[in-house]
C-alpha cells in the first residue's frame, strides 16, 4: 500500500481486538504518527506490536487509567478511535476520558462502535469534532470497505483525516450518518454473503470432481478477479457477465439456473434484512445508552 497524506497528530485505539489491530497495523505501515494502544491488559498482540515498532507504538493499560497513574491530555491536531464494544461505551468514556481529554484539549473521536449514533457518543464527549465509521473484516488484510460519516461541525481538513487513517486498511466512502444501517447491511454484513458464494461454488467443484483445496482456491480467485474488475475497469457487472456470456454457451445455461432460483433476490433480500436488523439494534442500543 502506497504511503498517505501525513497525519499531524498522534493516534490512540482504545480497544485492541480485531479491528484495533488491523487498524494499528494499517497506520504503522502508511504513517509515521505516534500511536498509542489502550486496553485492559497487555496482551501478546499488543507485545508483539511494541516489539516491532518500538520508537512509534506505546502501550497504556486499564489500570494505569483507572489509577490515574499516566495522564497524556491531547491537543485537536490528536485523534482517538473508540474500538471497544457498543455495550462498554459507558465505562470507557469514564475511564479513558480523564486521561486524553480536558477542558481546554479536545482531541478528535472516531468511533466504530456499531449501532451507536453521533449524538449518543457526543453525550459522553462533548465539544469534540465526533466521526463513526463502519469498517468491515477485510481490514485485517487492508482490503476494508469502510463507510465514515462525521459531525456537523467537522471540518474539510477532520474529514480529510479521518479518510487517512482509514484508507490505511482499504478504502473509504464518506456518506450520510442515516445510510449507516443500510452499509451495515451490505458491506458490514456483505463478506459473509460472499463466503457462502465461494464455499457453494467450491462445493459445485468438488461434486464435478475436483480436489476440495483446488476447488476452493478457483472459487476464490474467480471472486477476487471479478471484484477487481468491477473497480479497475469501472464496468457495470452487468456487461462484464455479458462479455463472458457466449451465445448458447455454458454460461448461459449456468446464468438460467441462478435466474430460476433466485439468487438476485435472495442477496438484494439479505441486504434489506440486514439493514432493518441493524436499526433495529441501533435503536435498542440508543434506548439502553439514554438508560445508563
Amino acid at each position: 500500500m502506497s504511503q498517505l497524506p501525513a497525519i499531524s497528530g498522534k493516534i490512540v485505539v482504545i480497544g485492541y481486538g480485531n479491528m484495533g489491530q488491523a487498524l494499528v497495523n494499517g497506520l504503522t505501515r502508511t504513517t509515521k504518527s505516534q500511536i498509542i494502544i489502550c486496553d485492559k491488559f497487555k496482551s501478546e498482540a499488543v507485545v508483539n506490536a511494541l516489539a516491532q515498532f518500538p520508537k512509534q507504538v506505546s502501550f497504556l493499560d486499564f489500570e494505569q487509567a483507572q489509577q490515574g497513574i499516566k495522564s497524556e491530555a491531547l491537543s485537536s491536531q490528536d485523534t482517538v478511535v473508540l474500538a471497544v464494544k457498543p455495550q462498554n461505551l459507558t465505562a470507557a468514556a469514564e475511564v479513558w476520558k480523564p486521561v486524553f481529554f480536558t477542558s481546554a484539549s479536545k482531541p478528535m473521536l472516531i468511533s466504530i462502535l456499531a449501532g451507536t449514533p453521533i449524538g449518543q457518543i457526543e453525550k459522553h464527549f462533548d465539544g469534540s469534532v465526533i466521526a463513526r465509521a463502519m469498517p468491515n473484516i477485510a481490514a485485517t488484510v487492508d482490503c476494508s470497505a469502510t463507510a465514515l460519516c462525521l459531525c456537523t461541525n467537522a471540518s474539510e481538513s477532520d474529514v480529510q483525516r479521518a479518510q487517512t487513517i482509514f484508507d490505511s486498511i482499504g478504502k473509504t466512502w464518506i456518506v450520510p450518518e442515516h445510510l449507516l444501517n443500510a452499509v451495515t447491511g451490505l458491506s458490514g454484513s456483505g463478506p459473509a454473503y460472499i463466503y457462502m458464494v465461494i464455499e457453494a461454488l467450491s462445493d459445485g467443484g468438488v461434486k464435478m470432481g475436483m480436489p476440495r483445496k483446488l476447488a476452493l482456491d478457483l472459487a476464490a480467485q474467480t471472486v477476487l478477479g471479478a471484484a477487481k474488475l468491477v473497480q479497475e475497469t469501472g464496468t457495470h457487472p452487468a456487461v462484464l457477465r455479458d462479455q463472458v456470456t457466449t451465445p448458447g454457451g455454458t454460461t448461459i445455461s449456468a446464468i438460467h439456473e441462478l435466474e430460476r432460483h433466485g439468487l438476485r433476490p435472495m442477496l438484494i433480500s439479505a441486504v434489506v434484512t440486514a439493514t432493518k436488523r441493524s436499526r433495529l439494534l441501533a435503536k435498542a442500543a440508543e434506548k439502553n445508552h439514554s438508560q445508563t
